[in-house]
């Protein structure tokens, strides 16, 4: 990770410029924060987030209290050198309310296009690695994971056969609902495996350039 010229930022009336935390591994937005030179300082020496409490007026470790860390892989600003793109490595969840991401609410007019695919695999990919990590009791995913790699690839086959049956009957809903389910269960198996999304998406990306 390489220190951009924090002499150089542009911060605001108050000293502060905005951070947008992003998963470094899919890409989902996870919140939005404010830092300081001194917290921006202390995100860089060490390696892990510090923001500027507007609320607290005090400097705060993300994760201090809760273990929510977030691991920097990135820092980047924009073209006016006046915002912060950080890319992380999110332990547990980023929003206090227990989701994942602070963006988990959704804004839309009516006769727009629906949520973006790519979007929401990568929100969905950070919600079961968090599960995996956090094995909390009653959750469906966190079972999966405890009985391991020969439980997870069952799913994966039963998931498969159920998405030929429902496109043999040609029904829509019948597809939608079974290939979601699959697609589920392929990220608990990548999950389970190691595998990101950007793996895929960069194979999928290198099969594009042939085609």
């Amino acid at each position: 990770m390489s220190n951009p010229p924090i002499e150089g930022l542009r911060f605001d009336e108050r000293g502060l410029i905005p951070a947008v935390i992003q998963d470094a591994e899919t890409g989902t937005v996870l919140m939005l924060a404010y830092m300081n030179r001194e917290s921006l300082s202390l995100t860089l020496e060490t390696g892990q987030t510090h923001f500027w409490s507007r609320s607290r007026n005090r400097i705060w470790h993300k994760g201090e209290t809760s273990g929510n860390i977030q691991d920097v892989m990135s820092v980047k600003y924009d073209c006016d050198s006046d915002a912060l793109l950080v890319g992380v490595n999110q332990h547990g969840s980023a929003c206090h309310t227990g989701e994942f991401s602070c963006f988990f609410n959704q804004l839309r007019a009516p006769g727009t296009a629906g949520p973006n695919l790519g979007e929401v695999l990568g929100e969905l990919a950070g919600v079961i690695r968090q599960r995996k990590t956090e094995l909390p009791e009653g959750s469906y995913t966190a079972k999966l994971f405890k009985g391991g790699a020969d439980r997870i690839l069952k799913k994966v086959g039963e998931e498969t056969g159920e998405v030929i049956i429902a496109a043999k009957n040609h029904n829509k809903q019948e597809i939608t609902w079974e290939v979601a389910d699959l697609l589920y269960h392929t990220l608990v198996l990548l999950e389970q495996e190691g595998v990101a999304l950007g793996d895929i998406a960069g194979e999928l990306e290198r099969r594009a350039r042939k085609i």
